[in-house]
């Protein structure tokens, strides 16, 4: 059975954070929310030496691509609705 491994990059602007400490403690509680309501591995992997922005990847492993798929399209709907203080830059989503 092949697997597939589905990835979702989002760019995310955190307006208003004046210093890492700050975007590390906006970043955290989504992070954890996204690995506990989701089930997908989630960090962040680009930007960390900037205030206000995050490259965040959450990655989801499964057998079915549209499945993964969709399941990580809704990561990124909830994100937009459930978060209104981070701003949803761009998204790009990869299978493996």
């Amino acid at each position: 059975m092949p697997t597939k491994v589905a990835l979702l990059h989002m760019h995310i602007h955190l307006p208003g954070s004046t210093s890492l400490k700050a975007k590390r403690s906006r970043l955290a509680p989504l992070l954890a929310r996204l690995r506990r309501e989701f089930n997908v591995s989630a960090a962040e992997v680009d930007y960390q030496d900037k205030w206000s922005d995050a490259l965040v990847c959450c990655a989801l492993v499964n057998t079915d691509s549209g499945h993964a798929q969709s399941s990580l399209q809704k990561v990124a709907d909830w994100v937009e609705q459930a978060w209104p203080d981070v701003e949803l830059r761009g998204e790009q989503m990869d299978l493996l």
